[in-house]
């Protein structure tokens, strides 16, 4: 592999490689890392590789880097602690309000089982389909559709419980 299809190659996937790692994981630096760490790999074995099959294997790759760090420090997670919102001026009551929202949607979202999360992120946040996101994660398209499914009752449920 020359520098250039490397480059190429690391252009086109990187960000969705660490927002994969970022959903799997709710922390960005460490999805940043494992997602470098993917490419490192990638550069390392220096072969020649399949285009239709590139995506498959560099999520395969992040899988399997994040699996290893998860079972060395199992560390918790937590969804958007930095996002803040667009910046219109609200009341105080709206500000509170919101934050209650945003506490409740992020711990729901830590409860959430990984694959449903996964599934229900890259679809909301991404805006994948579910074909894309079915090749991306290595499950049929019916798999994806059951999670999402299955992500969005949780929501509901988590959400309604806390009102």
């Amino acid at each position: 592999m020359t520098k250039e299809e490397f480059k190429k190659l690391f252009d086109e996937h990187f960000s969705q490689v660490r927002n994969y790692m970022f959903y799997r994981s709710g922390d960005t630096e460490l999805a940043t890392d494992i997602a470098q760490e993917t490419f490192l790999k990638i550069w390392e074995k220096n072969n020649k590789i399949d285009d239709a099959r590139v995506k498959g294997l560099l999520f395969k790759i992040a899988n399997n880097l994040f699996v290893s760090y998860y079972r060395k420090e199992k560390r918790s997670f937590e969804f958007f602690k930095h996002y803040e919102p667009d910046g219109k001026s609200r009341t105080p009551e709206e500000d509170l309000v919101f934050g209650q929202l945003k506490e409740t949607y992020n711990n729901a979202l830590q409860r959430m089982p990984e694959k449903q999360r996964t599934v229900f992120l890259m679809s909301r946040v991404d805006q994948l389909t579910y074909s894309e996101i079915a090749e991306m994660i290595g499950v049929s398209v019916k798999a994806v559709e059951k999670r999402m499914k299955l992500a969005l009752h949780f929501l509901r449920t988590s959400l309604k419980t806390n009102e």
